[in-house]
């Protein structure tokens, strides 16, 4: 079946017979399929859902539209799901499972950050979007992906990696393996947390890059968060640190000279200003301690699923060359040797933008 058929075929779940006036490819994503659907002059966001990342899509829908229902019965922006005609939240046809989003207009997105500004308007975005769903049902969400940031568990996976050496790979990434195996007992900080109660269980979006905000096209502000297929319980500093890691490096995820990569520190004051402002003092004691730590561990827990997926030959990650994994885990690496030297610094940002936060107006 040609491509664009099939989607044609399943915009008729959502549309009957309604002639599609166009449907092109849209976006940059990697796990879903998305194409752009003009119907009646209304723009929707029509996705092909990757069942082998997500293998239980009723799941995957259950927790967006229950987030997004919350979200817009506060008068956010959202997301916005179009039912089937049957009235289901997504449809299964023999060439795959589709949804259906309403476009949100005068929007862009940045695969970078232009500057420390729009840094500040994404962690405020990312704070609101945890601190509207503080008072949403976490129990009523499914997990998606179990153990997704359970980092002591992708260090054994590591280790049975490193042990396996699969494609005999480990003697070119000997100083990497080593790198990881010293901070073998800083792994388990958040996770021991939620397990004793120390901090609280919440919502987490769970991929908290810049790209996963549309911001106004006039404004530059924040106006939708999206990519909300990993949404689920968590801890908020899974999603801060995630934030950092992409934020606050001066390179990409891929680059070779290891020398352009840098840990930002004014660009990690600008994501937490914005993060903690909106937050409005509902994060605890505890969580504020462990933020500088969150960015630090998901930044080393990236580095190491890249490097486990290099010695396994490269079986998770889409790569374009045969030492792509192993340059992205260096990346990683860099980063996290210059947070543990700005751990004082971080800490100072974190605590200065809460007791900001927590002043009374006079």
């Amino acid at each position: 079946m040609d491509p664009k058929e099939q989607y044609r075929q399943a915009c008729k779940a959502f549309f009957g017979n309604e002639p599609i006036a166009d449907i092109t490819p849209y976006g940059e994503g990697h796990i879903n399929t998305t194409m752009l659907v003009c119907i009646n002059s209304t723009r929707y966001i029509l996705q092909r859902m990757n069942t082998t990342v997500f293998p239980s899509p009723d799941d995957v829908m259950h927790n967006i539209y229950g987030v997004t229902s919350h979200l817009r019965a506060k008068g956010k922006e959202t997301l916005e799901v179009v039912p089937t005609i049957n009235g289901e939240l997504y449809c299964k046809h023999e060439t795959g499972c589709y949804r259906l989003y309403r476009f949100i207009e005068n929007t862009v997105t940045y695969q970078s950050c232009p500057d420390a500004k729009t840094l500040y308007y994404a962690g405020k975005a990312f704070g609101e979007f945890q601190n509207d769903l503080c008072d949403f049902e976490v129990s009523s969400l499914k997990e998606i992906i179990p153990d997704f940031h359970n980092t002591p568990k992708r260090f054994e996976a590591f280790e049975k990696a490193v042990q396996d050496d699969a494609c005999k790979r480990l003697a070119g990434c000997v100083g990497e393996v080593q790198f990881v195996m010293q901070r073998k007992n800083t792994y388990s900080g958040i996770v021991d947390a939620l397990a004793c109660g120390a901090i609280p269980v919440r919502i987490t979006h769970n991929d908290t890059k810049l790209n996963n905000i549309l911001m106004d096209r006039d404004t530059n502000k924040a106006r939708a968060i999206i990519d909300l297929d990993t949404v689920m319980p968590g801890s908020l500093l899974y999603d801060f640190g995630d934030a950092i890691r992409f934020g606050a490096s001066t390179g990409a995820e891929d680059e070779k000279e290891l020398a352009l990569i840098r840990f930002d520190i004014e660009a990690f004051k600008a994501y937490a200003d914005g993060y903690l402002e909106a937050l409005r003092g509902s994060i605890t004691e505890q969580e504020t301690e462990l933020m500088p730590y969150s960015a630090y561990l998901m930044t080393m827990e990236c580095g190491m699923r890249f490097l486990t997926d290099y010695l396994a030959g490269d079986v998770y990650f889409s790569t374009r060359y045969p030492d792509h994994n192993l340059v992205r885990c260096r990346t990683q690496f860099k980063l996290a040797s210059e947070m543990e030297k700005q751990f004082d610094t971080m800490k100072h940002i974190c605590y200065a933008a809460v007791r900001k936060q927590n002043k009374p107006e006079v």
